[in-house]
């Protein structure tokens, strides 16, 4: 239980560490509500446990070893985030002006809780660097005695337990802010900055570990 109270306190720390999964919640929070950024949420929750399964079977181990497979999904991951950062910078510059009495930002259509679902899933999916996260650290967070794939997918569920409840403050942080996140320079810039993170991210994610 000890181990299990440790990995949920580290877990807690990477979730609010800034990283490409918050960018791409809040952006979808600010297109299209709680709804989008619920719908990204449980795509990067699905991508996580997907890592963790092949964790826990030993898939990982057999990416991780494989120079070639290994390096095809980190460019592929690194260049999804890439164009999902571009096409969010490309979006702005080509968006319309502000419109209404009060100057809000018109609401924008999305590609609707399926393609903020397969955002959220593919920025996982096509990054190895998950998987050899939990290689790395979850054996050592497993007790002496217990089964390695029973006890590798209830920290892998821990995890994505979470980061679930970080993207939820984070969506209600967003939302209680609504109004000021929906002026017009504050919407620019904020999907401005989330887009310049996503490509930087996306260009660290091509370098070697």
């Amino acid at each position: 239980m000890d181990q299990l109270w440790a990995f949920a306190a580290l877990a807690l720390v990477l979730s609010v560490t800034p990283g490409p999964d918050d960018a791409l919640v809040l952006s979808s929070c600010l297109r299209g509500g709680p709804r989008l950024a619920a719908a990204t949420a449980l795509g990067v929750a699905a991508g996580s446990l997907l890592w963790g399964a092949a964790a826990a079977v030993g898939l990982a181990a057999v990416v991780s070893r494989s120079p070639g497979v290994y390096g095809c999904l980190r460019i592929a991951g690194a260049a999804y985030l890439v164009v999902l950062g571009g096409a969010i910078l490309r979006a702005q510059a080509s968006g319309r002006r502000p419109s209404g009495d009060r100057g809000e930002v018109p609401h924008r259509r999305s590609g609707g809780a399926g393609a903020a679902f397969a955002a959220g899933l593919a920025s996982d999916v096509l990054n190895p660097k998950i998987g050899v996260f939990y290689l790395a650290v979850l054996p050592q967070f497993i007790p002496a005695g217990e089964p390695v794939l029973g006890y590798t997918m209830l920290l892998c569920s821990v995890d994505v337990a979470v980061a679930m409840v970080w993207f939820a403050a984070l969506t209600g942080l967003a939302q209680a802010a609504v109004g000021w996140c929906r002026r017009p320079a504050v919407v620019l810039w904020s999907q401005r900055l989330m887009g310049a993170a996503l490509i930087g991210v996306g260009t660290s994610v091509a370098l070697p570990l």
